[in-house]
């Protein structure tokens, strides 16, 4: 699928999405006012967010891979995952009382998150190679946000995969720590996640549910880049994907997600 937008129109949409972003107002689904808008220009839109926010004064602090389940990927009609990318000013540290007027609509995800020791590159990239490449894998949580509208108030029409990819995969944040996991030593598929939300649980998982083994995510993600010329770094963060049901959070919540022997991250909205 071919882009097909301007690069005047891609900054304009790029400006709604900032604007957004710094009034917490979610604006319009793009799609409505850009139906012709392709993955690739979704794509091209995510990437000159990206080179506007660093140019601003961020850094690049990893990947975020998302609709890694096969069940989110039939409900918006499509056949992989989507990425996005994460900002230092994404990244929170364990035990943080996160400001809930730093997004719009969050919710919290459980998820995996892989740290490489040399770098993935290429369209052939096996998950062997992606086990033999990462240093150390640990518990995470993304905090996912949405600067679209999930539902048009005037048509009842829901979002798209291309708007989502085009708002940065609804990436907001993420939180890693826990203890290290080798992935040479611990079969991934098995490790699990209990998500608390105020005390009370309110989803399970396995790594299993991202694309099988969430090391299949990497070596995706990792072919992908390729199109881009694009490398996975060592020290960069990257999220394999989820593998519970996202759970919306206010100001006032408590989070906890139990990792059983690989730990435990707390966390709170104020």
């Amino acid at each position: 699928m071919t882009a097909t937008l301007g690069a005047a129109t891609i900054d304009e949409i790029v400006a709604a999405l900032d604007t957004a972003r710094a009034t917490k107002r979610q604006i319009r689904q793009i799609t409505l006012d850009h139906p012709e808008m392709t993955v690739d220009d979704a794509y091209a839109v995510q990437r000159r967010w990206v080179e506007r926010r660093l140019a601003s004064g961020r850094s690049h602090a990893g990947h975020k891979i998302g609709l890694t389940s096969r069940a989110m990927q039939l409900s918006v009609g499509i056949d992989e995952p989507d990425f996005g990318a994460l900002l230092d000013d994404m990244v929170y540290h364990p035990d943080a009382e996160i400001p809930i007027d730093h997004f719009i609509e969050p919710r919290v995800e459980v998820e995996l998150a892989f740290f490489l020791r040399r770098p993935l590159a290429g369209s052939d990239v096996t998950t062997e190679q992606v086990i033999a490449a990462t240093d150390h894998v640990r518990p995470a949580v993304e905090i996912i946000d949405s600067r679209i509208q999930r539902v048009d108030p005037d048509t009842g029409r829901t979002r798209t995969v291309r708007d989502t990819i085009a708002d940065n995969a609804a990436n907001a944040g993420v939180i890693a720590g826990g203890r290290r996991i080798l992935p040479r030593k611990i079969d991934l598929r098995w490790v699990g996640g209990v998500l608390m939300h105020n005390g009370v649980i309110e989803e399970t998982g396995l790594g299993a549910g991202v694309l099988g083994n969430p090391a299949h995510a990497i070596a995706w993600l990792a072919a992908k880049y390729a199109r881009y010329g694009m490398t996975l770094e060592p020290g960069q963060i990257i999220l394999a994907g989820s593998f519970t049901r996202a759970v919306l959070v206010a100001a006032g919540d408590e989070v906890a997600v139990d990792f059983g022997d690989h730990g435990c991250l707390e966390f709170s909205f104020r």
